[in-house]
């Protein structure tokens, strides 16, 4: 079995994963939930202390700011993880009700970008190379406010930020369909996105969320142009049934994960030197946590080692002289390959444990963190 593209594979996660989160009804506490960045990133240090996967966590500003950013760089360090992406924040306040960079108000498109600016500052003490943008930015009845003249704003505002970064950095942009807002989004799809980045420059990309799209979607195919225009920057890997439901990764549809990490294979994008940033987002409302984590990751190695498996010979092949059902049976043959085994003895020759989910479990982590952490205030959305 071939597993050699797995060597150098790493995976992103999420400070907020760790947080407290819920519905648009309830948010939800558990015990032991981390109180602050230091205890976030020791969370977070679990999943890559029994994967091998997951070196780098995600931040997100305001919810992650600390007084120095030196000693947090340092406690990760210590924990064997890096501080990944540094994610933007325009959705939490009042200021932002009518948009942030798209905002009328140009005091209010001030806010926001200088509030990016932080992010590159706080992306220079920490080493981090990519600031995520997502915007909630949008309308929800026509005529509230000119479509036009928002998106010269956003360019105008983008365009501010993107040459205030530095030269080892990347601006990576998302798109969301819908939500917070019904009538438009100011960036809801990815050609959206990718107008912007062209605009840009050569370090603006964009950035997928798999639960960003309307069900139907071909997810795969987005995936391939923007890998074509060398402008995939980025996944926000979850799973959906409806929009943006933050479900375990590939628990949903395993086969589209698959198709999606096939056309990352056959572009050989999975390897470290294509640049795309393999993350995950996801907020874990009942179930535990660092476990969801965990099997997220392992569901999108799974995914990744399935689709080395994908006979591209023979694929070419069957394509070339249009056998059509040979050529769909060609990618079958490769999802319906149980990699499990051959997954378990690769971490096992590595150190790791056959069952992270399990191993977690035994490790007792959860109960030292419940004890420890028992009174103060949890961190969570807007913590």
């Amino acid at each position: 079995m071939n597993l050699d593209g797995l060597d150098g594979f790493t995976i992103e996660v999420p400070s907020w994963a760790y947080g407290n989160s819920g519905t648009r009804f309830k948010v939800f506490t558990r015990p032991g939930g981390p109180r602050n960045p230091y205890e976030k990133l020791s969370d977070a240090a679990q999943v890559n202390r029994l994967t091998g996967l997951a070196n780098r966590v995600s931040l997100h500003i305001p919810w992650d700011l600390v007084d120095d950013w030196s000693d947090l760089k340092a406690h990760a360090d210590k924990l064997g993880v890096r501080i990944g992406a540094i994610n933007s924040n325009v959705f939490q306040d009042d200021d932002y009700r009518l948009g942030s960079l798209c905002n009328p108000d140009p005091a209010i498109r001030r806010k926001a970008i200088d509030h990016h600016l932080q992010c590159l500052d706080v992306m220079r003490q920490t080493g981090s190379t990519d600031l995520k943008i997502w915007l909630p930015d949008g309308l929800n009845y026509a005529g509230q406010d000119s479509l036009r003249g928002r998106q010269e704003r956003l360019a105008e505002a983008l365009r501010e930020i993107y040459d205030a970064s530095d030269d080892n950095h990347r601006i990576l942009l998302e798109y969301k369909f819908f939500e917070p807002y019904f009538y438009s989004t100011d960036i809801p799809d990815w050609g959206t996105s990718l107008l912007h980045c062209l605009a840009l420059g050569e370090r603006a990309t964009v950035v997928l969320d798999t639960g960003h799209h309307a069900p139907g979607t071909n997810i795969e195919f987005i995936v391939m142009q923007l890998l074509r225009q060398g402008r995939l920057g980025a996944f926000d890997f979850n799973s959906r049934y409806y929009a943006d439901d933050d479900l375990i990764v590939g628990s949903a549809d395993p086969f589209q994960l698959f198709r999606i990490m096939s056309e990352i294979v056959a572009a050989d994008a999975h390897r470290p030197e294509s640049r795309v940033n393999f993350m995950l987002d996801q907020c874990h409302n009942i179930e535990e946590k660092i476990p969801g984590q965990i099997l997220s990751v392992l569901n999108v190695e799974q995914a990744l080692a399935k689709a080395l498996q994908v006979d591209q010979a023979a694929l070419a092949t069957a394509q070339r002289e249009g056998d059509v059902l040979g050529a769909h049976q060609v990618l079958m043959d490769a999802y319906e390959t149980d990699v499990r085994s051959a997954l378990a003895d690769r971490r096992e020759a590595r150190g790791l444990p056959r069952d992270p989910v399990k191993a977690f479990g035994a490790s007792g982590y959860a109960q030292t963190a419940a004890a420890e952490r028992a009174g103060g205030t949890q961190a969570g959305w807007g913590a």
